[in-house]
């Protein structure tokens, strides 16, 4: 395309201010819309998916409470604990991949939590889990160093530990080798055998694992487990719920309590929360994309609307040209161009426009457990405008086409 072409374009786009930007406008309206939404979509999507990003998403968690129902003469208020007779019932039983049990030693939480580590005169509050081999891969721990408690610890009652990078680099010293040396916790001395990692993020990451059966021992726990985790491979919703429900009767049988009772053994199944979140989103994803279309449909109808506006008012316009010898062709040609031109220039504003909106927003605003990391597919912005260019060679195309099949006699006495 010519320079003159480029300034005549330029110049006929002028002429019209108003109309100009508030075509621009619609068009660009309609992809910032798209960006803007579609990443705002996916923030929530990313946000609720770190709440699943530390735990096996196939993992069924069981804590103990209280009896609601009497049973086997029996009042209700009943406070049940598990015990190792629970962990060994429920090892044996069907479908379970991946079993543990956490005990919380005193001074920390009921399911373990801050309690004093100490090595020479360095100490700090750290969150002390007492677990099975397995927990491993529950919490999706990653060893950067050394290893993870096996079964031999167990049975030996060992007292070794593994601890997080945080508690490493504070007990240590950043990067430092800690394997083979010794840590007191509550004032009982462990000796490390593996440093990891977790994604999820710090607070998993300030934790220091020990063997639960030297926990048990070592803290007066006797046989206690406050919560038991189990795998369930690749079960659906359906089966991991049926799973569960045979977990829950395992320990009625072996508590005495009712197997109705969801107050006794209360349940959290992940593979049924991770299924609903999907969904949850798939309805958030599907809204996300009617307004998002709507809004382009927005455009491709001003667009539309505005180009028959703009050359119905050009009449007497190509009546001249068509007189001076322009031929129907170049007429179309013209004012698809400039449509096109038109729709190009403010599609790429609202997707840079989108884009920017989006990073801001991911600066400004911290990660967090509902919304983090608004991202989007260019590759989707483009194809739609990419749409919406078309959309406005078309709009300008037909109102064109009708132009240039006018009589010049009859265009050169339009009004």
């Amino acid at each position: 395309m010519s320079l003159d072409r480029w300034l005549e374009i330029l110049s006929t786009l002028g002429r019209n201010r108003l109309r100009t930007f508030l075509t621009m406008l619609s068009v660009a309206w309609g992809i910032l819309m798209l960006v803007v939404l579609q990443g705002a979509g996916q923030g929530l999507s990313h946000g609720t998916q770190e709440q699943f990003k530390d735990d096996a998403v196939n993992s069924i968690w069981m804590f103990a409470g209280r009896t609601t129902i009497p049973y086997g003469g029996y009042p209700v208020g009943r406070r049940l604990t598990f015990d190792n007779g629970d962990y060994d019932a429920l090892r044996d039983a069907p479908g379970v991949e991946h079993l543990t049990g956490r005990y919380g030693i005193r001074g920390g939480g009921f399911f373990g939590g801050e309690v004093i580590v100490r090595r020479g005169d360095k100490s700090s509050s750290f969150d002390v889990r007492s677990v099975h081999p397995d927990h491993l891969y529950l919490e999706k721990t990653i060893m950067v160093a050394g290893r993870f408690l096996n079964q031999r610890d167990l049975d030996g009652h060992r007292k070794v530990a593994v601890i997080g990078m945080p508690v490493r680099d504070f007990l240590f010293g950043p990067g430092a080798d800690p394997m083979g040396q010794w840590i007191e916790v509550n004032g009982v001395a462990f000796q490390v055998v593996g440093v990891f990692t977790d994604e999820g993020g710090e607070g998993e990451l300030r934790k220091v694992y020990l063997p639960i059966t030297t926990a048990q021992r070592a803290f007066g726990g006797n046989d206690r487990i406050n919560m038991l985790m189990f795998t369930v491979g690749d079960a659906d919703v359906a089966e991991s719920q049926a799973l569960a429900d045979q977990a829950i009767a395992l320990m009625a049988e072996h508590h005495d309590f009712a197997p109705a009772d969801k107050q006794a053994v209360r349940v959290r199944n992940n593979v049924e929360a991770f299924d609903r979140f999907n969904k949850i989103f798939k309805i958030i994803e599907l809204f996300v994309w009617v307004i998002g279309l709507g809004t382009i449909v927005a455009g491709i109808v001003g667009v539309s609307n505005i180009m028959m506006i703009a050359v119905k008012e050009r009449t007497k316009e190509i009546g001249v040209r068509k007189a001076l010898g322009a031929t129907p062709s170049s007429i179309i040609t013209m004012i698809v161009e400039e449509a096109v031109f038109l729709t190009a220039i403010a599609g790429y504003v609202g997707l840079v426009a989108g884009v920017a909106i989006l990073q801001l927003v991911a600066a400004v605003l911290p990660a967090n457990d509902f919304f983090s990391d608004p991202t989007v597919d260019l590759g989707l912005a483009i194809k739609a405008t990419v749409i919406l260019i078309v959309a406005g060679a078309l709009a300008g195309y037909f109102p064109a086409r009708a132009a240039a099949r006018v009589n010049p006699i009859v265009a050169l006495r339009d009004q």
